[in-house]
C-alpha cells in the first residue's frame, strides 16, 4: 500500500500543464494493454491475442491502477470484469487509441509514394498560369498524388515551411538562410506598367529614371517584389512616391488601369486593358524565382518526386 501511496503521489494529476504531461507519459504506453485485457476480461486469452507475455500483461495492469489510484478491474482468479471505473475509462482510451490509429493511417496515406501528398507554397503571382501548369505536367506521371496548395507571400510561407506546414514553396527573392535549402529555377522580368493615357504609354522601353516623378502603387513591406521594387528604384537614383501599398500584383495592375499610379510588375497571365508594359532597361529589371524547403527534413517519396520535378524545370519554369 505505501507503493500505491508514493505512485500516487508523483503523478497526483492537478491543473499544472507539465504533471498533465507526466501523468500522459506514464499512462500511454499501458493503454492499449489495458483495452485488450478490458476486451476479453481474460489476462491469459489477452496475452495470448496481443502475443506478449502474460506476466508483462499482469504488471502492466497492476501499474495502471497504481498509477491512476483507482481499481479497474474486479479480480475472480483469472477472469476480470471491470469496474464502474474501468468501464469509464475504457471508452475514453478506446477514443484515444481510435485518434492515434486515424492519426497514423492518415500519415501512412500522406507518405504513400503514389497516393501521398504535397504540402506546396507558392507566390500569388504564380497562380493563374504557372502552378496549374506544373502540376497537371507532375502527375501525368503521377496522376494520384495530391496537392495542398497555399498562396502567399514570400516571408510568410517561409514561416510556414519552418514551422512544418509546408514541404516546399515556390518563392522570391531566393532566400538564403543557413535552416533552408534553395535552388534558383528561373527569372521573371518585371515591366513598368502606366495608365493606358499616360504621357509614357507610346514607349516599349524605358529606363526607370525616367518615372522618378511618378507615382508609383506597389506590395505592401514584407513582399519580396515590394523590396525588389524599391531596391530598384534606389539603383535608379531615387525613392518612389508611394500612393496605395496591396497584397496583390493584378490589385495593382486595376489601380494602374485607374490611373492611381504606376507599378513595377511580372507579366500578367491574361493582358489587362487599360494599362501599357513598357520593358526596363535600365537598371535590369528581374526577379529570381526559386525553390526552398527546410535543410535537413526527411523528405516523404511524393515530396521527393515533385522536389526533383521542379528541379529538373530549371531555366525553362515559367511560361514564354
Amino acid at each position: 500500500m505505501a507503493h500505491q501511496q508514493s505512485s500516487r503521489a508523483r503523478v497526483s494529476p492537478n491543473s499544472d500543464t507539465e504533471d498533465m504531461f507526466e501523468m500522459a507519459t506514464v499512462l500511454a504506453p499501458r493503454l492499449a494493454y489495458f483495452a485488450g485485457v478490458a476486451r476479453t476480461e481474460h489476462v491469459t486469452r489477452a496475452a495470448q491475442e496481443m502475443q506478449v507475455p502474460q506476466s508483462t500483461l499482469s504488471r502492466a495492469m497492476v501499474r495502471l491502477e497504481q498509477d491512476l489510484g483507482v481499481d479497474l478491474f474486479a479480480r475472480r482468479g483469472r477472469t476480470l470484469s471491470l469496474t464502474p471505473a474501468g468501464r469509464t475509462f475504457l471508452g475514453s482510451v478506446e477514443r484515444a487509441l481510435a485518434e492515434i490509429e486515424r492519426a497514423a493511417d492518415e500519415v501512412r496515406a500522406d507518405a504513400d509514394p503514389a497516393t501521398g501528398k504535397v504540402a506546396f507554397g507558392f507566390l500569388h503571382t504564380m497562380g493563374a498560369e504557372t502552378v496549374p501548369g506544373l502540376i497537371h505536367a507532375f502527375r501525368a506521371g503521377h496522376p494520384r498524388v495530391r496537392f495542398s496548395l497555399v498562396q502567399n507571400y514570400g516571408e510568410a510561407m517561409l514561416e510556414r515551411l519552418r514551422a512544418g506546414e509546408l514541404d516546399l514553396c515556390l518563392t522570391s527573392p531566393v532566400p538564403n538562410a543557413p535552416d533552408l535549402v534553395a535552388r534558383r529555377l528561373d527569372e521573371q522580368k518585371l515591366r513598368l506598367v502606366v495608365p493606358a493615357d499616360h504621357r509614357l504609354a507610346g514607349r516599349r522601353r524605358i529606363r526607370l529614371a525616367e518615372a522618378a516623378e511618378e507615382t508609383f502603387v506597389t506590395l505592401e513591406p514584407g513582399y519580396g517584389l515590394r523590396r525588389i521594387t524599391d531596391d530598384l528604384c534606389r539603383e535608379a537614383g531615387f525613392k518612389p512616391r508611394i500612393a496605395f501599398e496591396g497584397e496583390e500584383a493584378e490589385t495593382l495592375r486595376g489601380l494602374v488601369a485607374a490611373g492611381l499610379g504606376v507599378a513595377l510588375l511580372p507579366p500578367p497571365a491574361v493582358p489587362r486593358p487599360g494599362v501599357a508594359e513598357l520593358t526596363v532597361t535600365a537598371p535590369r529589371a528581374a526577379r529570381e524565382i526559386g525553390v526552398a524547403w527546410l535543410d535537413g527534413h526527411p523528405d516523404t517519396p511524393p515530396v521527393a518526386a515533385f522536389k526533383k520535378f521542379l528541379l529538373s524545370k530549371r531555366g525553362n519554369l515559367l511560361p514564354d
